[in-house]
């Protein structure tokens, strides 16, 4: 049973770096995007392409959070 707990605790570590991962280049691309922002004439294409990154990241924030607390909260197994 303990060795079960180890690999479940490696993989969702793994998950848990991957994730991390995945917002930071996601914050990045959202930032280039954002600079690269007219000050007028912002097509709506461009405004589109921000929000998917916001919501891409916002998703991938609340998974790493259920990981976390799946972690920190002992199974009852």
């Amino acid at each position: 049973m303990q060795q079960k707990k180890t690999i479940s605790l490696g993989l969702i570590m793994g998950r848990e770096e991957e994730l991390e991962k995945e917002i930071k280049d996601l914050e990045a691309q959202l930032k280039d995007r954002e600079a690269s922002l007219p000050a007028h004439s912002v097509r709506p294409q461009q405004v589109l392409v921000i929000e998917e990154l916001e919501a891409a990241i916002e998703e991938k924030k609340k998974e790493l959070e259920r990981l976390i607390k799946e972690k920190t909260i002992p199974s009852l197994e």
